[in-house]
């Protein structure tokens, strides 16, 4: 399974995303079983404040179906396929957030233990195409639906995605099942009621009421981050249930929670149904899709950023670090570029490039609009295939010395001094590798506030290469002296290239 987690500096050491499968070991099942399939209601209009969501949920609930399925632990050690394992791709997040004492405690499995995960899940097809989160079935050696009356039914895997965190299954029922028809998501504004249906903790099919509470959440879990996030109780099992507007129609999957116990304090997400319904279409032709890459590491442009290099207003995505031999690499494409357009359409932010990436086909030739040395120019890519998982940039551990400070930048509070071999093989950095190692930072000044460590080395400034410190300290007194409210520093931190706008009003 997989798991969406907030980054650290974006939310509080108490709060955490986890997704909503609810795993469990084999056992009896508290299961509410309706006794009888409900009619199919025809839904109109809006329910007014204080009335009745039955007619909704008489028409929706029949198509609404609970997910489980199998997983076989293959060691000891092993925590079945919950996300907060030791040795899952989750569990740095999680210590970073919770520490040892927030971790979720996995029972202990013996060898060989079966284990059940329990999710949600909506029927688009009177055939049975059911449609469910990624998470819900990732692993999984066998999978079971139950309808809304009962019936127990195997399933099969029609296609899965994981980084829409969306899967397609299919039953046969011998004869057609009621179904939940797509709504349009676009249209959502904050404020609106919408219901959130599934089975959490495997009580039974629940339904809860609540408000969209916002749009566009973006929970740094992939490029198709855009979350709507709403109140409507949701829990462990709700995985892949629909959030429904007041017409019936399914606006979006809900998918995770924030939580810091666990169960609901009111905070829930789901994935719009216009972005989920082509990607379900694909699935269901395909079983598969192929997500399009091009190798950089993107940044937003802040106003500081805009205000070094001279851009007119802060929009466009950042081109902190290029691949070697990627396509973008192989297209000309170089740091500190700023993507301002993609395939016809403007880049506003690195969401906006990442999801326009992400979405063409391997393969296609695309243009891209660069802002660079003050001009727009345009390049042609072919995209590549995002076939790799994404790994995590650490940085290199501080060095056993601090490098020897040759010049101070007192206007951002920086002492700096040159790569020595001691500080290179310190650092481990390359053989050849130019620029100005960061040997102090003065804690009260602008360089501490925006983030700038003891041994980050400085390769740039103002988008131009430095060879040691003497070059980066004069760079930063001319920009100092021209007029402008920041300077723009290249930083490397162990694998990772970012750009740093330093404002020198804080000198």
């Amino acid at each position: 399974m997989s798991s969406t987690i907030l980054r650290r500096h974006r939310l509080a050491a108490l709060l955490g995303a986890a997704l909503i499968a609810t795993p469990f070991l084999l056992s009896p099942m508290l299961h509410a079983k309706a006794h009888a399939t409900l009619p199919v209601i025809p839904v109109a209009g809006i329910v007014a404040p204080g009335g009745s969501f039955a007619p909704i949920v008489s028409s929706d609930k029949p198509a609404v179906v609970t997910i489980t399925t199998k997983m076989r632990v293959s060691s000891s050690d092993s925590n079945d396929n919950s996300p907060f394992s030791p040795g899952s791709p989750f569990e740095e997040y999680f210590h970073q957030f919770f520490g040892d004492k927030g971790m979720p405690q996995v029972p202990h499995r013996p060898k060989n233990q079966e284990t059940q995960a329990l999710g949600s899940g909506f029927i688009i097809d009177p055939n049975g195409t059911i449609v469910t989160n990624y998470h819900v079935v990732d692993g999984a050696s066998e999978i079971k639906v139950t309808l809304d009356d009962g019936t127990e039914l195997p399933a099969k895997l029609l296609g899965r995605d994981s980084k829409t965190d969306l899967a397609v299954i299919q039953v046969d029922a011998g004869k057609p099942l009621p179904v939940l028809k797509w709504g349009d998501s676009d249209k959502l504004m904050t404020g609106d009621q919408v219901l959130a249906i599934g089975n959490p903790f495997g009580i039974g099919t629940t339904v809860t009421a609540g408000i969209v509470s916002a749009r566009g959440r973006d929970l740094h879990s992939g490029p198709y981050d855009d979350f709507i996030q709403v109140d409507a109780a949701i829990n462990h099992g709700n995985s892949g249930g629909p959030l429904v507007d007041m017409q019936g129609n399914v606006i979006g999957i809900n998918s995770a929670i924030y939580s810091p116990n666990g169960g609901n304090v009111g905070v829930g997400f789901a994935i719009p149904s216009d972005q989920a319904q082509p990607v379900v279409a694909k699935l269901i032709q395909n079983g598969s899709i192929e997500h399009g890459f091009i190798g950089v590491q993107i940044q937003p442009v802040t106003p500081d950023v805009a205000n070094a290099i001279g851009l007119n207003a802060p929009s466009g995505a950042l081109v902190a670090h290029v691949s070697d031999g990627s396509p973008a690499a192989e297209a000309g494409l170089k740091t500190g570029d700023i993507v301002t357009g993609f395939g016809g359409h403007d880049v506003k932010d690195p969401k906006d490039l990442s999801r326009a990436v992400a979405d063409v086909a391997p393969g296609s030739k695309e243009d891209i609009t660069v802002w660079r040395n003050g001009k727009s120019e345009n390049i042609t890519i072919t995209v590549g295939n995002n076939d790799t998982s994404e790994k995590t940039a650490t940085a290199q551990p501080a060095p056993s010395q601090s490098p020897e400070s040759n010049f101070n930048v007192p206007s951002l509070g920086l002492s700096l001094g040159d790569i020595t071999p001691p500080v290179r093989q310190a650092l481990s950095l390359p053989a050849g590798q130019k620029g100005a190692v960061v040997a102090s930072v003065n804690p009260d000044k602008a360089g501490a506030d925006q983030g700038i460590q003891e041994g980050d080395v400085i390769l740039s400034v103002n988008q131009i290469p430095v060879r040691n410190a003497k070059e980066a300290s004069r760079a930063v007194a001319e920009a100092s002296k021209s007029g402008k409210k920041s300077v723009l520093l290249l930083i490397e931190r162990g694998d990772t290239q970012t750009f740093v706008a330093v404002p020198f009003n804080h000198a």
